[in-house]
């Protein structure tokens, strides 16, 4: 059965996109901790990140930078940590969260609500600050 990250990537399940190639895609977590918090995926089913393979994983953590560096441009916040837990969805991911201290980066605290208005948004805005990286090489 396929993960609910694999109907993203096939359109089955809509959401807010930030980033986007041939192999990974890039989208707001729902249920942030913090606004701009990015889940960044491979767009193949692998569900545990060290099984992906060497070249591809190099690539995914490239990907994954660019689109930090595009949040940080979007989010005022000190750096954007990063957290790999793979327990929740059978498909490897990667939590690009903006913070301000180490306890935003805590998945105990309650997630924020945010309109639907507030993380299309958000997602626009990161988007746009994806691509003007992606043109500017």
């Amino acid at each position: 059965m396929a993960s609910i990250f694999t109907k993203i990537v096939h359109g089955e399940i809509p959401c807010y996109k930030v980033a986007e190639d041939d192999r990974f895609l890039a989208f707001l977590d729902i249920n942030p901790l913090a606004p701009g918090h990015t889940l960044v995926i491979p767009k193949e089913e692998i569900d545990y990140i060290f099984d992906i393979p060497d070249k591809l994983l190099a690539d995914y953590f490239t990907f994954s930078k660019t689109v930090a560096l595009a949040i940080e441009k979007v989010i005022s916040c000190k750096r954007i940590g990063i957290a790999v837990v793979g327990l929740e969805v059978p498909h490897a991911h990667i939590h690009l969260v903006p913070l301000q201290t180490i306890y935003d980066i805590d998945f105990k605290k309650p997630k924020l609500k945010l309109s639907t208005e507030e993380l299309q948004s958000i997602a626009e805005n990161i988007s746009a600050s994806y691509h003007k990286l992606m043109s500017t090489g």
